[in-house]
């Protein structure tokens, strides 16, 4: 262990007990999760959802037509994997039918999101895959899948096979003309690689444009950032500042 490594292992282990991580209920994470997604540009139509996977295999989901700006607590269903719905008023999303193959072939997967956002949408329309180029991006270093052609609608099984083999053990996947899937253990950390992969998207193909290609940070560097910056008190830490961003009603930052 170098120094460096030291030094921070030292700092969290007196400091994580003073963040701020709040304290809601999975299903109040969830509408905190939508509404700040809203707030970020990833909800301008009925695409996309989120799912989380409870401990009796049920799944907490949202109800098909609402949108992301609307969920509350309340308005969530619960579904199982065959889709029906065991709670709540509405019906799910059909496309959450590929959430089903990811969470099959991945058991440490609690919670998935898939949307289409604008940068990370045009992004994937150019075939190339996400640059670590920049420190806010190494959340991504050697853990951002690239599923390279579209394989139509995912509401089948063929997409959710095509899909989940595309990620393989990564927490992302970018989505050839789609969008992307972030897929991890929590709530938190799922939203946050969301907003973080939209952002890294929008910086990527803003440096393209300005200067051409873009050139990825160094290897061993990104790796030390991407495990410091998926610290669960960094990934808590940073859901918690979204989610009171939400609740004061200030929107979204850049």
């Amino acid at each position: 262990m170098d120094d460096k490594q030291r030094q921070s292992d030292a700092f969290f282990q007196r400091s994580a007990n003073k963040l701020d991580f709040g304290n809601w209920s999975v299903q109040e994470k969830i509408a905190l999760s939508c509404r700040i997604l809203a707030s970020e540009g990833h909800s301008e139509t009925l695409a996309g959802q989120i799912t989380v996977r409870n401990d009796d295999g049920t799944f907490f989901t949202t109800a098909l037509a609402q949108a992301f700006d609307e969920i509350r607590p309340e308005s969530l269903i619960r579904i199982n994997d065959n889709m029906e719905v065991l709670q709540g008023e509405g019906t799910p999303n059909p496309a959450v039918r590929f959430h089903f193959w990811v969470y099959r072939h991945r058991p440490d997967v609690r919670c998935i999101i898939h949307t289409h956002p604008p940068y990370v949408s045009t992004l994937s329309m150019t075939g190339r895959p996400l640059v670590v180029s920049h420190m806010d991006a190494t959340p991504f270093h050697n853990d951002c899948a690239h599923l390279k052609e579209w394989p139509g609608l995912p509401i089948a099984d063929q997409e959710g096979e095509i899909i989940s083999a595309a990620l393989g053990g990564k927490r992302c996947v970018l989505l050839a003309n789609h969008g992307f899937l972030a897929a991890t253990s929590s709530v938190e950390e799922t939203l946050y690689l969301s907003v973080l992969i939209e952002r890294a998207a929008r910086n990527q193909l803003l440096a393209a444009a300005a200067y051409g290609e873009v050139r990825p940070v160094d290897d061993a560097l990104a790796a030390e950032s991407h495990d410091f910056l998926l610290k669960p008190a960094i990934v808590r830490a940073s859901f918690a500042m979204f989610a009171r961003r939400i609740e004061r009603g200030d929107g979204a930052r850049g």
